[in-house]
């Protein structure tokens, strides 16, 4: 088959929705079949380690083939082969004097080449494909110039998408665009870090509208357990983003929080494995969208307390932790502890006096037990977000609002996306 020329988005495409099946090359649905099938727009991002092998490279473009046979549209999104990304990221840190833009330069070359590749397995199978490079004109994602680290200028990104990746896919020609790597408006290459692959495919779904997201992984899709720790770990079919930015805190490596930011609510992405070799595969659904950039909240209606328990070991202890537990069931909100002392954070209710007072009871009859102190009258203020461990100088901020007005900070509770913090006096105004 003779190759088939790079084609390009300021032009028109005739006779380009080539359709075909994986098994024999030049098979044409008949016109019956592609009307009983709607025409779905899918964004498939393939993960490097579906791209390592020359073996595995041939089932991602065959499932991509699959679809695309079906009347369907489709955008590939491709990471770098392997571990290209982490090898190079190694050579130039040992480079001595490379300057961040020439980094991310050569980092880029992961995806760039995959997206050659990809783009060159396609047209081997008789479907129009086109690879963008950060180097061309019509290069769709725009980032802000922080390198290695880089995040998309949103709008830009969506506007570029529209004007030069859509006409391509209503032709009927698949575009292929390599993950994880951008362009500054005054033309310099960049990288978005770790899960740079998955923001690009799901800006593309947003600005094209898409049905789906796919994203093809080496894992069978999101588990109840990492499969190193647990040997029975099954496969979650469901599950919605509230949910998910909880299990992506604990450092699961499936989807990147960065780029759940950037997560269409109305349109849900599945994580399926690469060995199935299909795109309608069976893995996990993610639904709904994500959090707001910023959420603060001030827990209401009531003010907090916090009551301290001191003792040996007494976190260690269980029956007497049951027993707190058991007491606090209805008020308690946060709880934190070290080796001799536990903070329990209570809604202050006109029943937590008498709390109060089963707990000292509880701390003071046993063995290990020794005292109990309570603080009234705090505020609790949460703020959540995605990502948060990724925004420097968060706590800094917050702080700095509340010496200003010269609001005492007591106590800080921190997950990833969440930091509570307890205050003395008044409940903050914002």
């Amino acid at each position: 088959m003779n190759p088939l020329p790079r084609p390009s988005s300021r032009s028109k495409h005739q006779n380009q929705t080539l359709a075909l099946t994986t098994t024999k090359l030049g098979y044409q649905p008949s016109e019956a079949l592609r009307r009983r099938q709607r025409c779905r727009l899918i964004i498939a991002k393939f993960g490097g380690s579906s791209l390592s092998t020359g073996k595995k490279i041939n089932l991602a473009t065959e499932s991509v083939a699959r679809e695309y046979s079906r009347g369907n549209r489709l955008v590939v999104v491709v990471s770098a082969i392997g571990r290209t990304t982490d090898e190079l990221i190694e050579l130039t840190n040992h480079g001595a004097g490379i300057v961040e833009t020439d980094r991310d330069d050569i980092v880029a070359m992961g995806e760039r080449t995959s997206a050659r590749i990809f783009a060159a397995s396609l047209k081997a199978r008789g479907i129009q494909a086109r690879q963008f490079d950060p180097s061309d004109r019509d290069w769709p994602i725009v980032t802000d110039r922080d390198f290695s680290n880089a995040n998309p200028l949103k709008t830009s990104s969506i506007q570029r998408i529209r004007k030069y990746v859509k006409p391509l896919v209503e032709d009927g020609i698949i575009p292929v665009v390599g993950g994880f790597i951008g362009r500054t408006r005054d033309g310099r290459i960049t990288t978005m870090g770790r899960g740079g692959s998955d923001t690009t495919a799901l800006l593309l779904a947003t600005a094209l509208g898409a049905d789906e997201v796919v994203l093809v992984t080496g894992a069978p899709g999101i588990l109840t357990g990492d499969p190193d720790l647990i040997s029975n770990a099954q496969v979650l079919r469901a599950i919605d983003m509230k949910t998910l930015i909880g299990i992506a805190d604990s450092g699961t490596k499936f989807i990147h929080r960065k780029a759940l930011r950037y997560k269409d609510p109305t349109i849900n992405i599945r994580v399926i494995p690469s060995v199935a070799g299909r795109l309608d595969a069976r893995g996990t659904e993610i639904t709904g969208g994500p959090l707001p950039e910023l959420e603060v909240t001030i827990h209401n209606p009531d003010p907090v307390a916090s009551v301290t328990l001191v003792g040996r070991s007494l976190p260690q202890n269980p029956e007497l932790m049951g027993k707190v537990t058991q007491i606090t069931r209805r008020n308690l909100i946060a709880i934190s502890q070290d080796s001799d002392s536990a903070i329990l954070y209570l809604s202050q209710t006109s029943r937590l006096r008498r709390e109060i007072s089963r707990l000292h009871d509880v701390v003071a009859n046993d063995p290990h037990g020794l005292a109990l102190a309570a603080r009234m009258g705090m505020a609790l203020i949460t703020v959540k977000g995605t990502g948060l461990e990724e925004t420097p100088g968060l706590v800094a901020k917050i702080s700095d609002a509340l010496h200003t007005s010269n609001i005492n900070i007591f106590g800080i509770l921190t997950i990833t996306s969440k930091v509570d913090q307890k205050h003395s006096g008044e409940p903050l105004k914002w």
